[in-house]
């Protein structure tokens, strides 16, 4: 897979939030007449997010009934926890999740600044 896309509504606020939480900085941006093309990456993996900004959208986007969410696969669970929380983020709680008695995730759900549902899932071997 290249990329995945979301559109945005304040770019500054979106590349803040990703680089804040994840360290996905600007790989390259496109500017267009009526919209840009932000791509972030880390240097975890090649896949990116592409943040689409349509300059003359003034009011939040809908997201329908068809979105579910981005993951990102962190070391340390609570240490992100406990930034994004510093940082105002509002995460919700961490969850762990099983199978049995097995242990599948441990995880948590965050907001980006549009409201896209992101899940982060500590590193194991199940989710790399």
């Amino acid at each position: 897979m290249l990329h995945s896309m979301v559109r945005v509504l304040d770019l500054d606020s979106s590349i803040q939030f990703y680089h804040d939480l994840f360290a996905l900085t600007v790989k390259r941006q496109i500017e267009f007449e009526q919209f840009s093309l932000t791509y972030l990456s880390n240097h975890d993996c090649d896949f990116e997010l592409e943040l689409t900004y349509n300059f003359a959208q003034q009011t939040p986007y809908e997201h329908g009934n068809g979105y579910g969410h981005l993951a990102f696969g962190v070391d340390d669970l609570n240490a992100i926890w406990d930034k994004a929380n510093k940082l105002g983020y509002r995460p919700k709680e961490i969850k762990e999740f099983y199978n049995q008695e097995q242990l599948i995730a441990k995880f948590f759900f965050i907001e980006d600044p549009d409201g896209y549902q992101i899940e982060v899932i500590e590193r194991n071997n199940m989710f790399q």
